[in-house]
């Protein structure tokens, strides 16, 4: 049912053409010409300005994570009807902010557009016309399709009738988001809003933690320490109080350099000119820091937006204006994780507190900033611990992130299924590679920076070496035939003469001859036989696997754990692939009956499972039965394979959503589940054992729950949150009640690695 689907986004088909079928499981049909257009109303580049780059930002994550159920388009404000923009062809409408009649006139053609199911407003005073956009008003009491609204900015004390404007916007749209929890504060307290109002972050583009000596090199800053503030440049930046700061910072710090990164405001350049930078240049040669403040006087790409941010050392957000409820800056530069100083605006209360940065006690304060500058440039374990602060405190923030807040408003009023699946993102190896020394993968990340002090593990080497056989198969790319090499001899270095496989290596390469462990041993057995079967794979390296799976099952007999067992009976059924043997197939029952003696002791009305408790990585147990039954074609296995399933299915999927079991409290039988942490590995194992069920099945649900499963890692998850990082190619290692873990393991990202490779199996 889902071959379409798969045969479009496996093969990476261009997003050109013309008609994009899915047939997805249970929803029937859909076309690309039929998507549920949301028609998104603000200023749109190449317009410079603030909400102009975030509607971009918005639609096009919105587009990607819920293509081909919506697709969104764009009704662009113009500036006085004169403004003439190249816009792209997302752009379907042009409105001028002046003329009041064609608020109407619009608004009733968007009536007539039955493709168009909703309307997203991105509401900024100035946007629109009328004394505080008070035209928009007649266009959302004309449009009769459901409205959401975001509002930008949210002004305390308001006048009469700036308050009535805004009730007015208020009650003829069905939701309101904000950004920050004191927008909904201001909005009920202070205009009496009654329409439901829903908090959603400003989005931030997902980039790696990483430090500043890259950036640095890169803008040839050398050692230099790095100040920065960007954005759109007017007076209202306050960056004079940051210059006539500097003097005495510089003293201490004659490195320091203090960008100021943007274009003047085109409306301000247009009334004024350059007045104001031109006030900044003097001050600066006044006080003698021409090599110490640098003006980038244009209007910059995000990317080089993220290349500034990246080298900052401390960002500097100077608003003079008290009431400014939301700073897409600010938040830009802590989702760059750097540490950051501002004067107390509403966002910046609402974000700053003593462990992510300096919050200024009030404004137009030269005397503050340079305090605040020296006080985090003489203490560099606090200036780390803030980074590394910031960095965790933004992960809600991602723009996947946001893009599915807004996808949980828009299916209140449109139709589109619980389920959904973005582009498959494409297969990215470069965390996986980072991990990778010429001796093995290592255990952990610093974030995204692998940790040596954590050593090496069979465990990761042994998982890493079946996705780098599925990687070379399916691309003959000889970086992951290199891979496999390496993790092969990694296994051939910590197998003693008795063929015992221990777990754990240190950094020194000292291999601990206490850490054998029967899952561990197991794993491997699975890994030797899996790239045995590979005919893709050269054949001395599937030689020199077979020699060392056949010595590792010589270590296996005492094995009796049940996960341990599974490892070794799919390894023993990759194996008897391309070695057939009446021995491999006794062997594989001879484990697998002790699998299904543990089910019949353990099992009950209420609970059918082969233990009295669900731990991780449980249904790997169903799949090596499900080999068994592969191997035999005695119906046995299956039974039981398919009885288990069904079991674990019940107990960690809710609401079309995977859960899995928690690691802290586990399940135990007769008492309630634990549903935190949960661990990439289990969405993995889960992903791989349903689509092996599917396979032998044909039943859709299978297929169904095993997308499920994968979109765990796409944000389908407790905390709608993504947990797999597309930019770095690693995946987070787990799920927590509030957040997630932001370090990025080996066992993490090969999980993710293992899942998205298995999907491709589907068709």
């Amino acid at each position: 049912m889902i071959r379409a689907w798969l045969e479009l986004h496996c093969s990476q088909r261009s997003k050109n053409s013309n008609v994009l079928i899915l047939k997805f499981l249970g929803y029937g049909m859909v076309k690309e010409g039929d998507s549920n257009v949301i028609l998104f109303v603000g200023s749109y580049p190449p317009r410079e300005c603030g909400i102009a780059t975030f509607t971009k930002d918005l639609t096009d994550s919105i587009d990607k994570k819920f293509f081909p159920f919506l697709k969104t388009r764009i009704l662009a404000m113009n500036n006085n009807g004169v403004s003439i923009y190249n816009y792209p062809k997302k752009v379907i409408y042009q409105l001028s902010d002046t003329e009041r009649s064609s608020y109407f006139k619009l608004a009733n053609k968007i009536n007539r557009n039955d493709s168009i199911k909703m309307v997203c407003i991105q509401h900024e005073f100035g946007i629109f016309g009328g004394e505080y956009g008070e035209y928009l008003i007649d266009f959302l009491k004309t449009v009769k399709k459901p409205k959401i609204i975001t509002f930008h900015s949210i002004l305390p004390n308001p006048n009469e009738k700036r308050m009535q404007v805004v009730k007015d916007i208020s009650e003829n749209v069905d939701e309101i988001m904000v950004m920050t929890p004191k927008g909904i504060e201001i909005l009920k307290k202070e205009y009496n809003v009654k329409t439901q109002i829903k908090v959603i972050p400003h989005g931030i583009p997902t980039v790696a933690f990483e430090s500043q000596k890259k950036l640095k090199k890169h803008f040839r800053y050398g050692e230099k320490i790095i100040l920065s503030s960007f954005g759109m440049v007017n007076a209202g930046k306050g960056y004079e109080y940051v210059i006539e700061a500097l003097p005495e910072v510089v003293k201490k710090y004659p490195n320091l350099l203090y960008l100021i990164i943007g274009a003047t405001h085109p409306i301000i350049r247009k009334n004024e000119g350059e007045d104001y930078r031109n006030k900044l240049g003097k001050l600066i040669k006044d006080l003698g820091l021409e090599n110490n403040v640098k003006f980038y006087n244009k209007y910059i790409t995000l990317k080089e937006i993220i290349q500034y941010l990246k080298s900052t050392d401390i960002y500097i957000s100077s608003s003079l204006t008290p009431e400014q409820i939301t700073s897409g800056t600010l938040v830009y530069a802590m989702g760059c994780g750097r540490a950051v100083i501002s004067t107390p605006f509403l966002h910046a209360r609402d974000a700053i507190n003593h462990e992510r940065g300096i919050l200024l006690d009030g404004f137009r304060n030269s005397e503050s900033f340079k305090n605040a500058i020296l006080e985090i440039l003489s203490d560099k374990e606090k200036l780390k611990e803030i980074e590394q602060n910031n960095y965790s405190y933004t992960r809600h923030m991602t723009w996947p992130n946001v893009a599915i807040l807004y996808g949980e408003s828009i299916r209140k009023f449109v139709y589109m299924p619980h389920i959904y699946f973005e582009r498959l993102p494409r297969i990215n190896t470069k965390h996986i590679r980072r991990m990778t020394d010429n001796f093995g993968i290592i255990q952990f990340a610093q974030y995204t920076s692998p940790n040596l002090d954590t050593g090496y593990t069979l465990d990761d080497n042994a998982r890493a070496m079946v996705v780098a056989g599925k990687l070379y198969s399916k691309s003959k790319n000889q970086l992951y035939l290199k891979l496999i090499e390496t993790y092969l001899n990694y296994i051939k270095y910590v197998q003693g003469y008795d063929g015992k496989l221990y777990n754990i290596v240190s950094k020194d390469k000292i291999v601990d001859k206490n850490s054998w462990s029967e899952e561990s041993h197991g794993r491997a057995i699975k890994a030797l036989g899996f790239i045995t079967s590979l005919q893709a794979i050269p054949k001395s390296i599937r030689i020199e696997s077979e020699e060392l799976l056949l010595k590792s099952l010589e270590g296996a007999n005492s094995i009796k754990a049940p996960r341990a067992l599974s490892s070794v009976i799919s390894g023993i059924h990759y194996y008897n692939k391309e070695n057939y043997s009446q021995l491999n197939i006794e062997l594989i029952k001879k484990y697998a009956d002790q699998l299904v003696e543990l089910y019949e002791i353990n099992k009950d009305n209420e609970w059918k499972w082969f233990e009295p408790l669900l731990t991780y990585s449980n249904c790997k147990i169903c799949r090596a039965l499900f080999h068994t039954y592969m191997t035999t074609q005695d119906e046995k296995y299956l039974r039981v394979a398919i009885e288990t399933l069904n079991f674990l299915l019940s107990k960690t999927f809710e609401h079309d959503t995977f859960i899995p079991i928690g690691q802290k409290g586990w399940y135990k039988k007769e008492r309630k589940r634990a549903y935190f942490d949960q661990q990439p590995l289990d969405a993995a194992s889960m992903v791989e054992t349903l689509t092996i069920a599917y396979k032998i099945t044909k039943k859709p649900e299978y297929e169904k729950n095993s997308l499920i499963a994968f979109n765990w890692f796409l944000g389908n998850n407790t905390l709608n949150q993504i947990v797999y990082n597309d930019q770095t190619g690693g995946c987070h290692d787990g799920l927590g009640k509030d957040s997630i873990n932001l370090n990025q393991g080996a066992e993490s990202t090969i999980s993710y690695l293992t899942a998205r490779l298995t999907l491709e199996e589907l068709h």
